[in-house]
This record gives C-alpha cells, structure tokens and sequence, in this order.
C-alpha cells in the first residue's frame, strides 16, 4: 500500500530521519520532558538539515518537496515518544510558519520565514483564548489601528512555544462589529513591550512550552499585519485542513508505535508458561487495534494525497483528526493494559503515550467542535470555502 505513496527517494528521508533523531534527539529527550524546555542547539540542527523547510520555497532555504515529506517528518517524530516534543517541531514549522508563508509580506519572508527554515527563529501561533476555546469568531483580543501603528490588548491560551519562541502570530479583532469576519492576523516580536507569558502545567506533553500569552497596549508597525485587515478568519479557515490532517497523522503513527511496541514485550513476558502473545484474547485485541490503525493510517495517507495536488479536503482532514485521535487514545489504553503493572511505571513508554495521546481529542478543536462541522458539511451541505491567499 505504501508504494503507492512512497518512493525510494521518500525511504531515503524516511532513513535519514530516523537516524537524525536517535542520534541528535532521544537522549536528550528524558530531560526535555523533566525540565519542560527544549534546548535551543536542536532547532539549529533541524535547521540545518532542512527539516523546517521541508514544504517551503527554495527561495527563502526550503526545500519544496511534497507532503509526503512532510508525513514521514511528523509519523518519525511520534515514534521517539515526546508529543511534547512532536508538538515543539511541527507547531513552528505547520502552524506560525504557514502563515508567514501565506499572508506574510516579502519583507516578512525574508527575515521571519528563511530565519524559521534556518532554524535561528522560533515561532508559535497565538488563536485559541482563555474564554473561547474552540469558538474563533468569539475571540476577545482587539487590534486598533493608530497613525501607522496597531494596539493589540488581550490574552491567548495554550499556545505551543508560546513561552520561548521568538514571534508570535497573533489573531486579533480589527473590527470587532463584523464579529468573526472581523479579524485579522499579526506579526509580533517576543521582545516587544506589553508582550508578556506564563507557562502552563500540563498533564502531557511535558517537554512543550505551552504558554498562556497577554497583550497589554503592545504597539507594532501596521507594515505587521499578515494578509488583508479583517480577512483573517478566512485565512485561519483556509489552513485548518493541514492542521487536522497533521493532528490525525500524529494520531496513527503514535498507534503504531504503541501497538509495536505491546507486540515487543508480548513477545518476551511469560505467562503461565508461554509469551503472552500466545494468548487468544490478546491477539485478537491486537489483531482488531492494528485493523483499525491501518484503515486510519490508509485514510490519511489518502487525504494528503489530494491536499498535495490541491484538493479541497476540509471535511476529509476534519474526519481524519476525529477518528483518528479517537482510536489513538483506545489504543495507548489497551497497550497498556498489555503491560500491566509494568504499563503504570514511568520507565516504560506507556505511561507518557497515553498522556501525550490525550491531547489528541482537543488540540486543535476539540472532537465535539469537529463532529459538528461535519454535521454541517454532511447534513447542511455547508461549505467552509477558503480565501486564496495572496
């Protein structure tokens, strides 16, 4: 099925990748979980082996290849186990750096975009607020225009790299009568004044800086704007689809490995005299996860097929991150489970899976959000048409 999708060339990458993060990344990982910070020499080196620019133009360091890269990029990085992690990497380089690249000036490009390929700036993407959650057009934040300046006042809320990045790109509301059609997308400098951070204590994805961000008077040059005023909902829209998929690809890849790895030490735990993967009732739970888990992984790899040629897939990516996450989390239970006792024990890899797969069914638009939406696609025949970037 894979080489439908995959060439040699794809394997390459897929090879190197691994190599990269058993080298350079697990055995810093255990730490970056415990201290909650990710060391700065690690962006660099993505950087340097143009792991951010994966998707990007050749003009600004990238190295415009297909999604199937970007696949490869996000199913490697589950298999090493921080979500937290995964999170850091694939926020900065899918979430602030698509805007940069879509509603982002030339003169934005230039420094912000090929400094994010580059691996020297780190940026985060400021929507979600402590009172909206999942409700964008609900947002609070306000930007106002002065002379040739906006003022931004209001807060954000679980924000990767929200703490230790280097920009910010911030939704705020320019014209907060047209309610959601009133919004619009900012560039903000970490280092500007009023910008301020606190990080938040989290059940999983420890080894992320998810931030809770406030606003308070903070000036920037109207040249910041990203895209056209009041047109930032649409652009938000608009890049939802990569987001979902990304989420519902995190979500199989981190299956996969939970169920490799049960299968590893089914193979060697005895019980009443043979491997525990000799009894029926544990293969059949296995042989039922694995079912489900291909037809996920089958489904997405689908999805980003037609996104890589330019397919409208909103309501396909929003299906994918709500199985998928879905049976993520079914599965890092019962993996667990397969361990026992051994399972509940931090020095095993189940206990922080089942707590980075948590986050599945909410990040990102939580799965109650999602099913409505495509409540709305399948029975109000609604379509979330995107605005064409410039």
């Amino acid at each position: 099925m894979t080489a439908s999708y995959f060439t040699d060339d794809h394997h390459m990458f897929r090879q190197g990748l691994r190599d990269f993060l058993k080298k350079e990344v697990v055995p810093h990982i255990d730490k970056w979980e415990k201290d909650g910070t990710i060391e700065r020499f690690i962006w660099k080196k993505f950087g340097d082996m143009g792991y951010f620019g994966i998707n990007y133009p050749e003009a600004y360091g990238g190295l415009d290849l297909d999604l199937f890269y970007t696949v490869i990029f996000l199913e490697e990085l589950q298999r090493i186990n921080s979500g937290g992690f995964a999170a850091a990497m694939w926020a900065h380089a899918y979430l602030a750096m698509t805007h940069l690249k879509a509603e982002g000036s030339e003169a934005i490009k230039e420094k912000y975009l090929a400094q994010s390929i580059s691996g020297d700036m780190i940026g985060c993407l400021c929507i979600t607020e402590p009172f909206g959650g999942s409700d964008v057009a609900g947002m609070r934040t306000t930007a106002v225009k002065d002379g040739n300046e906006y003022v931004i006042n209001g807060s954000k809320t679980f924000i990767t790299n929200g703490v230790y990045s280097d920009y910010l790109v911030v939704a705020a509301k320019t014209s907060p009568d047209k309610k959601g059609k009133g919004i619009s997308i900012f560039l903000i400098d970490r280092d500007t004044p009023g910008v301020s951070a606190n990080k938040l204590d989290k059940l999983g994805w420890r080894a992320s800086d998810t931030g809770e961000i406030a606003f308070d008077d903070v000036r920037i040059p109207a040249d910041q704007l990203m895209g056209e005023e009041d047109q930032g909902f649409l652009y938000i829209m608009q890049h939802f689809a990569l987001e979902r998929l990304i989420m519902g690809v995190n979500a199989h890849a981190r299956a996969e490995f939970a169920i490799e790895y049960a299968i590893q030490y089914m193979s060697e735990r005895k019980a009443f005299g043979k491997t525990i993967d000799q009894f029926q009732v544990l293969r059949h739970r296995i042989a039922q996860m694995s079912t489900e888990v291909e037809v996920i992984k089958t489904f997405n790899y689908h999805i980003t097929q037609r996104l890589n040629a330019g397919d409208y897939v909103v309501k396909e990516a929003t299906m994918s991150k709500l199985q998928a996450t879905k049976v993520a989390d079914e599965v890092a239970y019962q993996c667990l489970q397969m361990l026992g006792g051994y399972g509940y024990m931090e020095e095993y890899p189940m206990a922080r899976l089942l707590r980075d797969s948590r986050l599945g069914p909410i990040g990102g638009g939580t799965s109650e959000i999602l099913c409505e939406i495509i409540a709305k696609m399948v029975i109000d025949k609604k379509e979330y048409k995107p605005k064409l970037s410039k």
